[in-house]
Order: C-alpha cells, then structure tokens, then sequence
C-alpha cells in the first residue's frame, strides 16, 4: 500500500494535491455571501473580488494561472471574532476534492463580537477536473 493514497467509492485512487493559500496575502475581506468559485483566470478572479466583496476590496493577488488555478471558499458573515475556515486535505480522484472544516468559537473562549467573514483563497494546479468543496462538521 502506498501512504498518501486512498481507494474512493467509485474506485478511483485519491492522490494528494499541493495547495497553497493566499488568504493571507489577501487580508480582511468581506464576502457576503456563502461562495465557492474557481477562477481559471485573472479576470475572472478581479470579476469575483468586484462584484462578490463588500466594500472596502483589497486587490486580488496575483497568480499563475497558465500552472493554476484559484479557489474561493467562503461561509458569509460570522458574529465573532472565533470563527475560522481550514483545509483538512485537497486530493485528486475523479475530481479535484477539497475538503474544508469550519471552527467555531466555545462558550469559554474569549472572542469580540463582531462580524467577520471567515474564507479561504486556495491556488492548486491546473488539472482539468472538476472541483468539489466539501464540509466536514464543524470544530
């Protein structure tokens, strides 16, 4: 057996995928809504902070999308300052899965109550497949 792979349901192998996240480099950003997007180009990915950010934007970073593409994952506005979005693993099968698990702040843990809007900008390779994003419960 082979460490990193995985036989799905369909019989496809799980190959682990690098990823990279720009979150970062991004900064605060507030997507208002719950979104999932892949861009496959920069215009697309500028379309996507125009039109799906509130104001104030940040700018998109750059990317090389000839060798990538990007991924964005948000949940929408959250009431406090606990709440956090992170990447359990990305694999290839039959498509590219992302797997995400959401955290959400304690009754015990000392948070400030504000909306934030927890996301994730990913970078993976240009692979062709199709893209599914899928929650794991929260933590």
């Amino acid at each position: 057996m082979v460490v990193g792979l995985e036989e799905t349901k369909s019989g496809f192998t799980r190959h682990p995928v690098t990823w990279k996240d720009l979150s970062r480099e991004v900064g605060p950003a507030r997507w208002a809504r719950p979104t999932i997007s892949v861009a496959q180009d920069s215009e697309k990915l500028a379309k996507l902070f125009e039109v799906a950010l509130l104001p104030p934007r940040p700018k998109p970073p750059k990317v090389d999308f000839t060798k990538n593409d990007a991924v964005l994952i948000s949940v929408g506005p959250r009431s406090s300052t606990g709440y956090r979005l992170r990447v359990v693993r990305v694999t290839q099968s039959g498509n590219l899965d992302i797997l995400v698990r959401e955290r959400t702040p304690t009754l015990r843990e000392k948070v400030s109550p504000t909306i934030t809007y927890p996301y994730l900008l990913l970078v993976v390779p240009k692979l062709d497949k199709h893209v599914t994003v899928k929650y794991v419960g929260r933590y």
